[in-house]
């Protein structure tokens, strides 16, 4: 059977996944579009040369769109909404993160999904579909290492526009570690911190850049992660876990070796889709597939979307005061405890 899609958000990568899912993916179409740009949604369309419909706004593509499931790849502000419009149909919803951009946003859509007695809804952290974080994963519950003592992270972009704040290092960046590392030890976050190194020339003035977030979890694991986004470098992303009797890293991006104008070396990435490109990829065949297989996604769930929230909300207090803050999660409900 095959999965019909609509997707909300046609800027680069809501297109990214139309291509996604029309053209790379076994067991989906594209069959509605919209934007808040109706231009950018039809050229979006014919750019494809998909049989999709284009829609006003997302309540009218679900009322009339004839779809299964909606992508949601719009504004972080606008996902809240079209999240519970789409569980109110009581479609699919796979939404690229932040689920909603309050903790307290997020939770209002785990109490819609549970409402309405199933799981409907998958949030877009691609990095638990990596190959790279999926042999950590293995690692690490294996006991392979011991127990995990401590991680080293870092998350590098060459640069980033004036439009970046210092609070997006927390909301746009530190977010994808916050959500995979949690996901690696199992072991929710208690307190965090974050402390500024020397600033680097390459920040925009109100940009604090490099930035330290260290988080503690409940079984004692300190976790340091740096942000360092204009590192000029490339884009570079790390991970190291330290156990009792061993260590496990991220293995770095494949890349040929080679020798040239007296120098020994490999070739960085610049750009953070290539990175990422087969985890992307494997996340959406494991949303259409799971299903397909079971009747809910079997990804990232709403209530892995509120730790998201309330942990970068600490973190963002945190930015401010310099202190540790703590992270305060309600209880886990049992409708996200069992595997449904």
């Amino acid at each position: 059977m095959t999965m019909k899609f609509g997707v909300i958000g046609t800027g680069a990568l809501g297109v990214d996944h139309m291509r996604r899912i029309q053209q790379t993916l076994n067991g989906g179409e594209v069959v509605a579009v919209t934007d808040i740009n109706p231009e950018a949604a039809k050229q979006a369309v014919a750019n494809w040369g998909l049989d999709a419909q284009v829609f006003p706004d997302d309540r009218t593509l679900l009322a009339e769109g004839n779809v299964d499931a909606i992508v949601i790849t719009s504004w972080g502000p606008a996902h809240k909404a079209s999240v519970l419009a789409g569980i109110e149909a009581g479609k699919y919803v796979f939404c690229e993160k932040p689920l909603a951009t309050t903790a307290e946003d997020c939770l209002s859509i785990v109490e819609a999904e549970m409402k309405h007695g199933k799981r409907l809804v998958q949030v877009g952290f691609m990095r638990r579909y990596d190959s790279g974080y999926i042999k950590l994963k293995e690692a690490i519950e294996n006991k392979w290492i011991g127990e995990p003592l401590m991680i080293r992270a870092a998350h590098r972009n060459p640069e980033v526009g004036d439009s970046y704040l210092t609070n997006m290092a927390i909301t746009d960046t530190l977010i994808h570690e916050i959500d995979v590392l949690h996901w690696l030890v199992n072991d929710d976050y208690k307190a965090v911190q974050v402390v500024y190194p020397k600033k680097t020339k390459y920040a925009s003035g109100h940009l604090q850049d490099p930035q330290i977030i260290t988080l503690k979890t409940a079984s004692g694991i300190i976790i340091t992660a740096e942000v360092f986004v204009n590192c000029q470098y490339g884009y570079d992303i790390q991970c190291e876990v330290i156990g009792e009797e061993g260590i496990v890293a991220l293995p770095e991006v494949q890349s040929v070796t080679f020798r040239k104008d007296a120098k020994l070396g490999v070739n960085l990435l610049m750009d953070w889709k290539q990175r990422f490109i087969e985890a992307y990829d494997v996340e959406l065949q494991d949303f259409i597939d799971s299903i397909q297989k079971t009747g809910e996604p079997g990804g990232p769930t709403s209530w892995d979307g509120y730790i998201a929230a309330v942990t970068a909300d600490a973190c963002v207090k945190a930015q401010a005061s310099g202190e540790w803050e703590p992270v305060t999660l309600k209880e886990k409900p049992e409708f996200y405890r069992t595997n449904r």
